[in-house]
C-alpha cells in the first residue's frame, strides 16, 4: 500500500515488484543475492482519479513508457528491503511532481529606477570605452 495523500491510496496488489540482481561491482555477494528491484506500475489500470491519470500520461519523463507503464529500477542500497522502500518511495515522487499544478508566471515590468540605473550605467560604460580610444590618445600627443 503507498499513501500519496489522505484521501489517495494506492493497493499493493496495482504495484508489480521484483528482486533482481543489481549491476556494477560487489564482490562475491553481488552474484549470488537479488537486491535491487524492479518496480512496474500501469497506470492506465490503477485506482488513481482520472485526472491524476491524464497528468501522468501527459507526462514527459524517460520512466514512464508509451504503454502508460512506470517503472522504476531501486539498486541504491545493498539490501533489498532498503531498495524496495526507495523504489516505492520514488515512484511516490514521481506521481506527485506529475500531478502537481504549476505556479503560472505573471510578467512584470522594471521600476522606473531599474530602468534609469540600467541607462546611467550604459552611459558611464560607454563614456569608459570613449576615454580607452585611439583619438584621446593622439591629443595627449
Amino acid at each position: 500500500m503507498l499513501q500519496l495523500s489522505k484521501h489517495i491510496i494506492i493497493p499493493s496488489a496495482e504495484i508489480e515488484v521484483r528482486a533482481i540482481r543489481a549491476q556494477g561491482a560487489g564482490g562475491q555477494h553481488v552474484n549470488k543475492v537479488a537486491s535491487a528491484i524492479h518496480l512496474r506500475f500501469d497506470i492506465k489500470a490503477s485506482s488513481l482519479p482520472d485526472h491524476y491519470k491524464e497528468k501522468l500520461l501527459r507526462m514527459n519523463d524517460q520512466r514512464v513508457t508509451r504503454d502508460g507503464v512506470i517503472i522504476i529500477k531501486a539498486q541504491r542500497y545493498r539490501s533489498q528491503d532498503q531498495n524496495r522502500q526507495d523504489a516505492l518511495d520514488r515512484l511516490r515522487d514521481v506521481i506527485k511532481s506529475g500531478v502537481a499544478t504549476r505556479k503560472k508566471r505573471t510578467a512584470t515590468k522594471p521600476t522606473k529606477g531599474a530602468h534609469t540605473r540600467r541607462l546611467q550605467s550604459k552611459v558611464k560604460h560607454g563614456q569608459l570605452k570613449v576615454l580607452r580610444g585611439n583619438s584621446f590618445r593622439n591629443e595627449i600627443d
